[in-house]
């Protein structure tokens, strides 16, 4: 056991997968606090995480989207769009459905009309003032790490799994050295 500890390969191998793991945790949870706490853009980018199942078919529930901050003029009937909701239960929330209409209102102002393409009911009318962006689509990667890590199975898999052997591999590594430092010092 101790010759496989000490080999080269070994610690290059364990060093490759510390960093790796330790990164994609770090972009996984920095992502989740850009979601969280800053309703600013990252380079013109908000992501948000689809939370509930009214655009499936088009996005399903847990999926990371990546909104672009847009020209409200530009937008069109048949676009995604993420916007700030104003009334009711939606006050505050985020809200990421497709535009069905799109007309001016006496101040040259925007309303539009939007709804989930799983739903029959049309959302009350939004005021341009509202969007946030024009959805650009799915993040791949990030959206297939947030389904796995939403399971039980998936964050024992890919979080609670790799934390134990890394502890595990630093305990062994640091026991080694210490073994290591006190033959020298019989020496």
């Amino acid at each position: 056991m101790k010759r496989i500890l000490d080999s080269k390969f070994f610690k290059w191998i364990v060093g490759i997968v510390k960093c790796l793991f330790v990164l994609i945790l770090i972009a996984y949870i920095a992502l989740i606090i850009i979601q969280r706490v800053s309703s600013k853009s990252v380079f013109g980018y908000h992501f948000y995480t689809i939370a509930t199942g009214s655009m499936i078919g088009v996005y399903d529930i847990n999926d990371v989207i990546a909104v672009k901050d847009c020209d409200t003029s530009k937008l069109k009937v048949g676009d995604d769009i993420s916007y700030i909701g104003e009334v009711g239960e939606i006050s505050g929330k985020v809200i990421t459905h497709r535009i069905i209409s799109i007309e001016k209102d006496e101040y040259g102002g925007l309303i539009i009309i939007t709804k989930g393409v799983n739903s029959d009911v049309e959302d009350l009318p939004i005021h341009d003032k509202q969007i946030i962006g024009k959805v650009i689509g799915k993040v791949p990667i990030i959206t297939q790490i947030n389904h796995i890590v939403k399971t039980q199975l998936g964050f024992f898999a890919l979080i609670f799994c790799p934390l134990v052997i890394i502890i595990v591999v630093e305990i062994l590594q640091t026991i080694t050295d210490y073994q290591i430092d006190k033959q020298e010092l019989k020496k």
